[in-house]
């Protein structure tokens, strides 16, 4: 038992030195960083200096014991300017609550092999409302703060936009802004919040503003969410950016059409049956096909490129559907239906493959908590994916974890997390206004 404990001591002793060479040396780094910081350091140097120089006159040595007394008041200054600028180092380089913060990092394990939480290095204010905390990690990776999202918001009384790592991997940086901070139940569209930007759309707001996607970037999109969450109006409100921006908008809906008012039959193409569906994909992969051919001509590399070099308009291709699940089930399906079917299936994947740089984007929605359904090649090149109101099923199959079921609330409409952990509450448009 004692050598445990002995064990415990050096291992208590060991994380003590740990933090104030952390936070000595992020001090250090914090003062010369800063140009007032350089020069509140030369004047502290310059009075140390002073001190130290004019020590016998400030401290005048006993002329009996003359010898002793000046190395006494000799060791006595040095010991005491010393002392007082590593307390003023470690006071620079620890942030207020820092080891609160570790210590509530702990209670939730967010722990590395050793058992030590992450220390905090900075606590800054961003524009607005925004916080930006940057934590030594001290070797946890960024899918264990990922994993432990919402526990480190209820740990620190935050709501994080954004967790990534720094200039190394050492380093984490929580975006966040404090708990107190609610997000707005129902949020309207307006046509002025469209976003200048190519093909960036906007999905709604955050904690932190808008949450956008770039879909000339992040071609493809995915959005899960139970009935009732708002999907097919987040949906919409996506479509809606991208026949404004200009691109050729399919739409898939068995339902003869009826979840889409008239309006939208104007603006884009409705089909409502497999046979001209499959008819659709065939015609959209062999424009893929003859897009690879004029862009390898042109010596480009994708669409944006080649419609900044030529006169010619090449538009985005954008195939929706509002219930994929209910295209791609082959369940009691013949023979002849399921091959129709792996067809359908088999063109998806070639768009989700290849269709970025060739300006041709899936954005498909789905409620139904089925790991079946999608295809391995369609599901894994969808780098986007938004979930909403769901159970722990769905949200693992949409997100890959059950974040949504856990920080959307059962009666929320309209509130979505995304893959990356952004939780927002989407805009609000009157679709007749399209």
């Amino acid at each position: 038992m004692m050598i445990d404990n002995n064990k415990k001591s050096n291992l208590h002793n060991e994380w003590n030195m740990r933090i104030i060479v952390t936070y000595f040396t992020n001090g250090i780094k914090r003062i010369f960083n800063k140009n007032l910081g350089r020069v509140i350091a030369i004047i502290y140097l310059a009075v140390g200096f002073l001190i130290w120089h004019f020590r016998y006159v400030i401290w005048k040595p006993d002329s009996t014991l003359m010898n002793v007394h000046k190395l006494f008041i000799s060791f006595f200054v040095l010991t005491t300017i010393l002392l007082v600028t590593v307390i003023v180092i470690l006071i620079i380089g620890m942030p207020f609550e820092a080891i609160g913060i570790s210590k509530n990092l702990h209670r939730i394990g967010l722990v590395n092999s050793a058992g030590e939480a992450p220390l905090l290095l900075s606590k800054d204010k961003g524009n607005g409302k925004i916080m930006i905390y940057k934590f030594k990690t001290l070797g946890i990776p960024l899918s264990d703060w990922e994993d432990k999202q919402s526990k480190i918001e209820s740990a620190l009384n935050i709501h994080i936009d954004e967790i990534s790592e720094g200039n190394n991997c050492r380093i984490i940086i929580v975006k966040c802004v404090g708990g107190e901070n609610q997000l707005h139940s129902y949020i309207e569209w307006s046509e002025d919040m469209i976003s200048n930007e190519n093909f960036e759309i906007v999905l709604g707001e955050g904690y932190l503003g808008k949450v956008t996607v770039n879909i000339a970037k992040i071609p493809h999109m995915l959005i899960g969410g139970s009935t009732g969450s708002g999907k097919s109006v987040l949906l919409k409100l996506v479509l809606m950016q991208c026949i404004k921006k200009g691109a050729e908008v399919y739409i898939a809906d068995f339902k003869g059409g009826v979840d889409f008012p008239p309006v939208w039959h104007e603006k884009c193409t409705l089909l409502t049956d497999k046979e001209a569906l499959l008819k659709v994909l065939v015609s959209i992969t062999n424009e893929l096909k003859e897009r690879k051919q004029i862009l390898r001509n042109a010596g480009v590399a994708n669409i944006d490129e080649y419609n900044r070099n030529t006169r010619d308009n090449l538009k985005r291709i954008v195939f929706s559907c509002d219930e994929i699940a209910e295209i791609l089930d082959k369940t009691g399906l013949v023979k002849q239906q399921k091959d129709e079917i792996l067809k359908i299936e088999s063109e998806l994947s070639v768009i989700a493959r290849q269709g970025r740089a060739f300006g041709i984007h899936l954005i498909l929605a789905t409620q139904r908590p089925d790991a079946n359904i999608l295809s391995g090649q369609i599901r894994n090149n969808i780098d986007t994916r938004i979930c909403g109101r769901a159970d722990n099923v769905l949200s693992q199959i949409i997100l890959d974890s059950t974040d949504a079921s856990e920080q959307i609330a059962k009666s929320s409409q309209g509130r979505f997390l995304t893959n990356s952990g952004k939780l927002f509450q989407a805009y609000w448009f009157d679709e007749n206004n399209l």
